[in-house]
């Protein structure tokens, strides 16, 4: 009797044929895309094929761009975007904000979320002459940088005088910042500024507010 040891290894159990991805759910197709960096996603994963293509566009994929070389990218690759809405976390830098929307002339919608660090956006305001709505959240900022400065409010009121919605939260204008917006936006329909502790309006220019808006 042979020994076992002789005898020929069982064959190897291959597929019949190739796996074809783009017949994959897209479902599956997203739970695997986000579990890749973006960069993956762009670079390789969008190149896979059309259906995988069609997933990589889904706003679910692209909730956190975190570094300005990341944004660029973006940028460089969707001239007519029209809307965009980052959280600015950290190493996300104003410059780098700035560089990519000089290169969004039809940016109509800007929200910016977390916005701990000064943000130059009278140059953001010159290079989206098309910006109809900005909405900045500085709810995550250090108390201590709730002192007096209207800054934002100057350079909003300067560059951006097509706005027609704004919402400012827990800004740090004044009364002075808000009469330079409501001199030069006169387009403002919708106004925000919730827990923008260091404006105490006079009664002329809560009177102002109130005949403004609705």
């Amino acid at each position: 009797m042979a020994s076992s040891s002789s005898m020929p290894p069982p064959p190897l159990v291959k597929d019949e044929q190739s796996r074809n991805w783009s017949e994959l759910p897209p479902e599956l197709t997203s739970s695997i895309m986000l579990r890749l960096g973006a960069f993956e996603i762009l670079e390789n994963a969008q190149k896979v094929c059309r259906p995988w293509q069609r997933v990589s566009k889904d706003p679910s994929l692209w909730r956190k761009i975190s570094t300005d070389s990341l944004l660029n990218y973006i940028a460089d690759r969707s001239s007519n975007l029209r809307s965009l809405g980052l959280e600015m976390s950290y190493p996300m830098t104003s410059n780098g904000l700035v560089n990519a929307v000089a290169k969004l002339p039809l940016l109509e919608v800007l929200e910016l979320y977390e916005t701990w660090q000064n943000l130059d956006l009278k140059a953001i305001g010159h290079s989206c002459l098309k910006l109809k709505t900005l909405k900045l959240n500085c709810s995550g900022s250090m108390p201590s940088q709730f002192k007096s400065d209207d800054d934002d409010a100057l350079a909003i009121a300067k560059s951006m005088p097509e706005l027609s919605h704004l919402r400012l939260i827990a800004n740090r204008l004044t009364e002075t910042g808000l009469n330079a917006i409501l001199d030069n936006c006169l387009h403002l329909e919708h106004l925000d500024l919730r827990c923008c502790l260091n404006i105490n309006l006079s009664r002329d220019l809560e009177k102002r507010c109130l005949e403004r808006f609705r």
